[in-house]
């Protein structure tokens, strides 16, 4: 098996919104898009990000009225605290405020208006 390209897909209510959501904050670019769907890329990602309308006759019957619940959509930057500015001066409301784990990882959450979890995270390792 040769893998060409991810995706992450995720159902929400309102596809505009969460769309419009990681564009403006957050430089995604619309690939494409439909009556509740929406195609999200940036060349950076490594992934798209897919959300697709809960209740869409196209998905399969016993996944069409799930919600994007549980999952994180992380996204490893540069300037950890630069994006959290650069956020807070947009108006986004920060729901998990920068955090630090022992084991290296810092990161801080934001929500969508359909409640899709982005994390924005950076990894400093402990040395030794």
């Amino acid at each position: 098996m040769k893998i060409t390209a991810s995706a992450v897909s995720l159902n929400v209510e309102d596809v505009p919104a969460s769309a419009a959501f990681l564009v403006d904050h957050f430089g995604f670019r619309t690939e494409m898009a439909a009556d509740g769907f929406a195609s999200l890329a940036r060349d950076d990602a490594g992934m798209n990000v897919v959300f697709l309308r809960r209740g869409l006759a196209t998905l399969p019957a016993d996944q069409r009225d799930d919600h994007a619940s549980g999952l994180i959509l992380a996204f490893t930057v540069d300037d950890l605290e630069g994006e959290l500015a650069r956020l807070q001066a947009e108006g986004v409301t920060v729901t998990m405020p920068l955090t630090s784990e022992e084991w290296g990882e810092r990161a801080f959450q934001v929500r969508d208006p359909n409640g899709v979890i982005v994390q924005l995270v950076d990894w400093n390792a402990p040395t030794g």
